[in-house]
């Protein structure tokens, strides 16, 4: 007995391989249909079967008009019907995006973030006073909080003001301001765990009391 087995890997490829062969098909007959009104009558039939295939979907913004490009890709847009939409072109799906800047970071003191800096800059642009004076100690107490959160348990004062004023090219200064940064205990400082069966407690006592 002769077996007429056909193979995948023998048929022609699947462009969305998710809508399966048979709507692969439907699409291929509906461009060889000559007439445009039947073209057109076909493109939505396809759209809507596409659409019950996917009813995840159906609250998708735009879920139809993700259809219709959708049926062109699988056109390899030679579909020529009437669509609701802006027909998708194929320079627009195959443009390469634009590349993305890839961020420069070459400062050695990387425990303390790429956002350091964004900081240093804003602060410099405020007007002098209190407020911007306020805002160096704040960036230095941030500085102070990643240098423990990344290093050890302790470090000095100095050593922030030190680095802050590297990091901002000398132009934050806070080594002679005689002025200390919050403790260690407190910028560490975590939120004591729930014991337990606390909340229960009371509920529990009470309890006995009912059975005694």
């Amino acid at each position: 007995m002769n077996f007429d087995l056909e193979y995948n890997s023998e048929r022609p490829h699947l462009i969305i391989p998710e809508y399966g062969r048979h709507i692969q098909k439907l699409v291929d007959h509906c461009l060889l249909l000559e007439d445009i009104e039947e073209r057109n009558k076909m493109a939505r039939a396809i759209v809507h079967v596409m659409g019950n295939l996917q009813p995840h979907l159906r609250d998708v913004p735009d879920f139809k008009h993700k259809l219709w490009d959708q049926l062109f890709i699988m056109s390899e847009f030679k579909l020529d019907v009437d669509s609701p939409y802006e027909k998708l072109e194929k320079e627009v799906l195959q443009a390469k995006p634009e590349k993305l800047a890839y961020p420069n970071y070459d400062s050695k003191y990387r425990f303390y973030g790429n956002n350091i800096q964004t900081m240093i800059k804003t602060a410099l642009t405020w007007e002098e006073g209190e407020a911007r004076e306020a805002l160096y100690f704040a960036i230095a107490n941030h500085m102070k909080k990643c240098y423990l959160n990344w290093n050890k348990d302790t470090v000095d004062d100095e050593v922030i003001y030190a680095h802050l004023k590297e990091l901002s090219k000398g132009e934050i200064d806070l080594i002679d301001k005689n002025e200390t940064l919050s403790e260690v205990k407190d910028l560490l400082r975590k939120k004591k765990a729930p014991t337990s069966g606390g909340g229960n407690a009371g509920g529990n006592r009470n309890k006995k009391k009912h059975q005694q």
